[in-house]
């Protein structure tokens, strides 16, 4: 399905820029796997300070993006980091 295409694209896309701009990471890596049930889940993990607010524009948007194709956005980003920024969407 395109839409679920361009939404996993975009929360790849920002979720690397945003780490680039605001946490000055060491390393990023991105995971993008299959899920059973037909999800697919695409992991961005970045090794800067943490702290990351979920509730905060950017990560409001992606979360906006991801729901409109049935999907879930978690973040996880304690302060001293790691930050870890989950989409799981449907792709079947």
């Amino acid at each position: 399905r395109p839409a679920v295409e361009t939404a996993v694209y975009f929360v790849i896309s920002e979720a690397v820029a945003n780490a680039a701009k605001h946490a000055s990471p060491a390393m990023v890596e991105v995971t993008v796997a299959h899920q059973r049930f037909d999800r697919v889940l695409a992991t961005i993990t970045d090794d800067g300070p943490g702290g990351a607010d979920p509730f905060g524009t950017g990560l409001t948007g992606l979360s906006r993006r991801v729901a409109a194709v049935d999907g879930d956005l978690t973040v996880h980003s304690p302060i001293g980091g790691p930050t870890v920024v989950s989409a799981s969407v449907p792709c079947g």
